[in-house]
């Protein structure tokens, strides 16, 4: 065996193909989501600190409506590959697009509530579907 880890060693065209096929359907759409929000630009979720005001991307795993001291509070996770992110928009009950699924960029102030990531009313942008 090799002292240098299989992470560091430079991979050949082989060594990719072998990767993808051994890899699991959830490490190779978490690995396309890591690099969809590095070529967006954008922060990766799992480096997203307290008060930090940051634009992230990804997908929305769950949507649902949650009242939250008695006014709705449409909540949403989103998943980037690295970590997710709860995304809240209060006083709404529902917003056209948002659905479990849909690709979206959000910008905000990220906050901790009960040691989780949240963007309370975030800037928003559908992104498209498939690739273009």
């Amino acid at each position: 065996m090799s002292a240098v880890p299989r992470s560091e060693k430079p991979a050949g065209r082989f060594r990719r193909m072998i990767d993808r096929l051994s890899s699991s359907q959830e490490d190779l759409e978490s690995e396309e989501l890591r690099e969809d929000a590095e070529t967006a630009g954008c922060t990766r979720i799992g480096d997203c600190r307290d008060r930090q005001v940051v634009t992230v991307t990804g997908t929305l795993r769950t949507v649902t409506l949650r009242p939250r001291a008695g006014v709705p509070a449409l909540e949403a996770e989103l998943f980037d590959g690295s970590a997710a992110l709860d995304v809240v928009w209060l006083g709404r009950r529902s917003i056209v697009g948002i659905e479990p699924g849909r690709k979206l960029m959000a910008s905000g102030r990220i906050s901790m509530s009960r040691g989780r990531r949240v963007l309370f009313n975030p800037k928003y942008e559908l992104r498209p579907l498939g690739r273009e």
